[in-house]
């Protein structure tokens, strides 16, 4: 057991709670997880218990400081970071009129179309960073009030998840600038909340939590809580952020050349910029995380989730394969390498649900274009594997243009351990691609907080001196000028089929059992 000063990082992600003990060098010295489930048992919603996330986090502290093998009194600080987007409504007494309602939710989607044509969809743009879109917590909120009204009423406050978790752990509810720009409430300039939206959602001030810095100490955790983590209750609490600011901070990603990509079940593609930058065509969004930093970027639904369909499709279609468990993630990869750059000009747009940037539209979905008779499931397998690449090539065409020079993209997320997604993605974006050495950036950069909010760290440039190099990926001459080529015709397809969506995702919605 080691006697020196530790810090914990916390990470409440979509599927699971992680956490992550590092010595002050930032060397993981234990991981740990706990899981929870989601419900969507109504078509649209995803939600998740409160209190499952909460033992979550217990959980994860637990298992993270067994493997650790620290002195409980030596923790200088932990913090916690969280999922974007979340909504949870609490009556007067604290509880949960309803569940956690996350970023994949799509209940709100009307909400958010009844606004996105008006003049004052771009107004809240420009105070909000937000482009009009069903996942943000305003347009959730409206739903409540038009279909939830009794919900509605009595709720005292409208909290994220993370929040929910930090006052279990310290009897006080506060939310960091960056998950309060997530809710698309916060305006991205004055750091305050913005009356418009306010004025939208038919809420009060009071309501929510005051936005506060990330680097913000709360003296100690609830007597109760810190017995079943395992850890001393007088430890300072740095309020920390979102999982993304998160996610950059642990890959090292803190200065405004650097990008990140990451694919995960969903993806994202973010840069911390020293300033707001909006785009005028409202394609990227802009969240602050402190008083000198912004998180600029865009976002995908349709990451990992677009390979696990075709492996459960594939799995469906042979039920008695020789596999005990069929086709695995692995395999649909394996499969897709089998196919050649361009995968013989087979193109997919893989929107399967929905699509957020840059175009946010949630009726989106997916086409596979190019199929002929000499066409099998290793094409189709890799088209959509590039469909996801070229997804990213328009976030990142998006940051180009609003003035965001990228040197350098970071990589992070499961498609980190597969070398073929990997080069695919490094190829379409043609530019180097470094890998950390460990991939866990999200709880990482939770971690970090702690260390800065305790004063261990100056500053979040730092912070690029405690992560370790990493491995990088070059782009491929020929495969990288064949997806220049092919990226166009990527484009227009979008394009012709866009005028379509709304209307198959009614008639879907119709015919649905």
């Amino acid at each position: 057991m080691t006697d020196l000063a530790w810090f914990l990082g916390i990470d409440l992600g979509t599927g699971s709670c992680k956490s992550v003990v590092i010595d002050e060098n930032a060397d993981a010295l234990g991981f740990g997880v706990g899981e929870y489930t989601g419900n969507d048992a109504h078509d649209r919603w995803q939600e998740q218990n409160p209190r499952e996330l909460l033992q979550a986090a217990i959980t994860s502290v637990k298992n993270a400081l067994a493997r650790a093998e620290v002195d409980s009194d030596q923790c200088a600080g932990l913090s916690i970071g969280g999922a974007l987007h979340s909504l949870l409504a609490l009556d007067r007494s604290g509880q949960p009129l309803t569940g956690v309602i996350t970023w994949a939710d799509g209940r709100a989607v009307e909400q958010a179309e009844a606004l996105r044509d008006q003049p004052m969809a771009a107004r809240l743009y420009e105070q909000t960073g937000c482009p009009a879109h069903g996942m943000y917590p305003l347009y959730k909120i409206m739903w409540l009030r038009e279909n939830r009204p009794e919900v509605f009423q009595n709720a005292w406050r409208y909290v994220t998840a993370k929040e929910y978790v930090f006052a279990c752990l310290t009897g006080e509810y506060r939310v960091d600038y960056c998950l309060a720009a997530g809710s698309g409430l916060l305006n991205t300039h004055s750091l305050t909340w913005e009356p418009l939206c306010l004025d939208a959602a038919g809420i009060r001030r009071d309501q929510l939590s005051a936005p506060v810095s990330p680097q913000t100490v709360h003296n100690g955790l609830n007597p109760e809580m810190a017995r079943q983590m395992g850890i001393r209750p007088d430890v300072p609490v740095v309020l920390g952020s979102a999982d993304a600011a998160n996610s950059n901070l642990g890959a090292g990603a803190v200065l405004p050349w650097q990008a990140t990509c990451m694919i995960g079940t969903s993806g994202a593609y973010r840069v911390l910029y020293p300033e707001p930058i909006l785009d005028r065509q409202a394609r990227s969004w802009c969240y602050v995380v402190d008083e000198a930093h912004w998180l600029v970027g865009g976002a995908i639904n349709n990451g990992g989730v677009a390979l696990s369909w075709l492996r459960d499709c594939l799995n469906q279609a042979h039920p008695d394969s020789a596999a005990a468990d069929g086709l695995s993630f692995e395999d649909v990869l394996a499969l897709a390498s089998r196919s050649p750059a361009g995968s013989d000009g087979v193109i997919c747009l893989p929107l399967f649900a929905g699509e957020r940037s840059p175009h946010w539209n949630l009726n989106a979905r997916a086409a596979f274009f190019g199929m002929s008779l000499s066409h099998g499931v290793t094409h189709l397998s890799r088209a959509l594997v590039e469909g996801i690449a070229f997804r990213f090539k328009s976030l990142s065409d998006v940051l180009a243009e609003v003035g965001v020079e990228v040197k350098q993209v970071i990589a992070s997320g499961g498609f980190t351990q597969s070398d073929f997604w990997l080069q695919v993605v490094t190829d379409v974006l043609n530019r180097e691609m470094v890998v950390p050495p460990w991939g866990e950036t999200s709880c990482l950069g939770a971690a970090f907080w702690a260390m800065l909010g305790t004063g261990h760290v100056a500053n979040l440039e730092s912070l690029k001196n405690f992560v370790k190099p990493g491995s990088s990926c070059l782009p491929g001459k020929a495969n990288a000028a064949l997806y220049q080529r092919i990226y166009p015709m990527y484009q227009r397809l979008y394009q012709a089929l866009s005028g379509n969506f709304a209307e198959i995702a009614r008639l879907q919605q119709e015919l649905a059992p």
